[in-house]
């Protein structure tokens, strides 16, 4: 018993301890209003089961926005061909990819696809760091596969092509390796 006491007593002192800590909650603001208030209209887990997307509803203009819940795992730096170290972000895949597929019939699921397919095998590779021209090339034959505008497109800015005989060889190569 007396041991318990004990137990309890050290207990008490640590969740005072927790109690003079201070937190800043910072709600959820709906994107067109900046609203804290907003309920949850559905909610549904990922087919992969590693996010859950929630559909919601602003309760001050009615505006309806999507937000994700993610695990965040420890994440690669990508090595520029500057030198310069700079996190690994899905954001800037996705914008990266959504510029290569501008008014190409890609939908946004096939690019929410896409990242988490460069993404796992940017992870599968174990390595804190990755030279940029591995997650270049990753890119590269994800969108061969999806569609051959967008991977030329794509291939211009990263090889950084300077004129058209450098598309023509590339567009040439895509030929070749599709038909061959």
């Amino acid at each position: 018993v007396s041991g318990l006491r004990s137990q309890v007593s050290g207990l008490r002192s640590q969740v005072s301890g927790l109690r003079s800590l201070s937190f800043q909650v910072i709600p959820m603001r709906c994107p067109s209003c900046a609203c804290p208030d907003d309920k949850v209209v559905d909610t549904r887990i990922s087919k992969d089961g590693a996010a859950i997307r929630r559909r919601r509803e602003c309760a001050s203009c009615g505006a309806r926005f999507t937000t994700y819940e993610a695990i965040l795992r420890a994440e690669s730096v990508i090595v520029k061909r500057d030198g310069r170290r700079e996190d690994f972000s899905p954001e800037k895949l996705r914008s990266g990819l959504q510029h290569a597929c501008w008014k190409r019939p890609i939908s946004e699921d096939q690019i929410d696809s896409l990242v988490k397919t460069i993404s796992a095998r940017l992870a599968a590779l174990q390595q804190r760091e990755v030279a940029s021209h591995v997650l270049g090339q990753f890119v590269m034959e994800a969108l061969c596969d999806v569609d051959h505008v967008a991977y030329v497109r794509f291939a211009s800015v990263y090889r950084r092509f300077e004129d058209v005989g450098e598309f023509l060889s590339e567009i040439e190569n895509l030929k070749d390796s599709v038909e061959g």
